[in-house]
């Protein structure tokens, strides 16, 4: 017998396939991936929104495709940023910002 055939024939001792002795694994197993999958997200997403809700001019920044910069205007979805060593300022949408840099990394 192959191992999947002893699985079904384990399992169908359980209550088989057509009784409710499946169900709790089964709930078991969607709230698991919930809280493994979904959750940990959703709580980053969070945390990305409320950053770029608190963006404000002179604060560095990074973007999704890498460029870094220094806000000099926050508009309401775009924000112009400056680059060096040129100070080149260019805007960019307000959702590709990838990160804050944090200010003692600009000091050293």
């Amino acid at each position: 017998m192959s191992f999947l055939a002893l699985a079904f024939a384990g399992f169908a001792g359980f209550g088989g396939f057509g009784s409710l002795g499946s169900l709790p694994l089964l709930v078991i197993m969607f709230v698991a991936m919930y809280l493994l999958l979904i959750v940990p997200n959703q709580r980053k997403q969070k945390q990305w929104q409320s950053m770029l809700a608190q963006l404000k001019p002179g604060d560095k920044v990074t973007t999704n495709g890498g460029m870094r910069g220094t806000v000099v205007n926050v508009k309401d979805d775009v924000l112009v940023i400056r680059t060096q060593p040129d100070g080149v300022k260019f805007e960019i949408v307000r959702s590709a910002i990838a990160a804050v840099t944090a200010e003692e990394e600009s000091k050293s």
